[in-house]
């Protein structure tokens, strides 16, 4: 069993908000319920999230996307390199998390035990 986490990070590095995807789903599918309610004036996002509708949602939202065009957009989009090195806070913040190995290795059978497992981890991982 995989499952993808999709996190929601703010500036300093802590989380805001989870949501579980299957492992075989893409990670755009859940863009838009983990930003329901969340008000963002950018979104730092890697390649995977190179999609119109995402650049869409985030436009109709009045907020900047910055994503690096992938490899096989015929007219690549500029991005601000400058803002994009801030990602690394969502990085930091899985790594942190992953140090603990019932959420690294996925010990929980049921979606409901491991996010439990998963919001436990972070508010842990905040105070350290």
């Amino acid at each position: 069993m995989t499952t993808k986490i999709l996190a929601v990070v703010d500036a300093p590095g802590n989380f805001g908000r989870f949501i579980l995807l299957p492992g075989q789903r893409h990670d755009s599918v859940g863009v838009e319920p983990v930003l329901e309610g969340i008000e963002f004036s950018a979104l730092l996002a890697d390649k995977a999230f190179d999609s119109n509708a995402i650049r869409a949602l985030v436009a109709e939202r009045e907020a900047v996307a910055v994503i690096p065009s992938k490899a096989d957009r015929s007219a690549p989009i500029p991005h601000d390199t400058e803002m994009y090195k801030w990602r690394h806070l969502v990085e930091n913040f899985f790594c942190k998390i992953k140090e603990f190995r019932r959420i690294a290795t996925r010990y929980d059978r049921s979606a409901t035990n491991f996010m439990a497992a998963v919001h436990i981890v972070a508010t842990v991982a905040y105070w350290l």
